[in-house]
């Protein structure tokens, strides 16, 4: 399993995912924590990876942009139960810049585009009717033109510190690979399951 690069590694192993038809591969957990430390997790869907990290995409005026906002470190896990493999990610956390969030959010479906623009994410609302209004006020709005990206709403990137790879096996002796970044560099260890 070993490889110099773990981002190389870790592309491996989602096309493995892929190939295996795992449903939705690229979704992975993300944990975030508000400035005194209080942690979350939710689902989010992985829109790009490369040398420079993880992408994914979110209104920043939900819960996860407060918290990414004012705590720029976060942690992912990526889980195949098919493949018994897992991935562990910690970082770093930048916003991508306008000109990214525009591109990706161009390539959104148009429902997909109306809806970021339409929920109020992680506020509260009283109930599904206000979502459909305002859906119905922005589908107005926009009928017939291009829907350009909220300015409250682009994409993160993780830039990864440390990545574990971990592999499930009999009677629980599980290989567990652990990736740390130091001065540009991938150290690499192996740890007890």
């Amino acid at each position: 399993m070993r490889n110099a690069n773990p981002i190389t590694l870790f592309k491996k192993w989602y096309l493995e995912a892929e190939k295996a038809k795992i449903p939705a591969p690229e979704t992975m957990v993300l944990a975030t924590a508000t400035r005194k430390g209080i942690p979350s997790a939710r689902t989010v869907l992985l829109k790009d990876v490369s040398e420079q990290g993880f992408v994914f995409f979110t209104n920043y005026e939900s819960r996860k942009g407060h918290e990414l906002l004012e705590n720029p470190r976060a942690a992912l896990v990526f889980f195949w139960d098919k493949l018994q493999k897992q991935v562990r990610i910690e970082g770093k956390v930048e916003l991508l810049s306008p000109q990214e969030s525009d591109l990706y959010f161009a390539t959104r479906a148009r429902g997909s585009q109306i809806s970021a623009w339409s929920s109020p994410q992680s506020k509260n609302i009283s109930n599904r009717t206000v979502l459909k209004k305002l859906v119905q006020f922005f589908e107005k709005k926009f009928k017939k033109q291009p829907i350009p990206r909220p300015e409250f709403w682009g994409g993160f990137r993780i830039h990864p510190e440390k990545m574990e790879f971990w592999t499930g096996k009999e009677h629980r002796l599980h290989d567990r690979i652990l990736y740390v970044k130091r001065a540009k560099i991938w150290k690499i260890s192996r740890l007890a399951p």
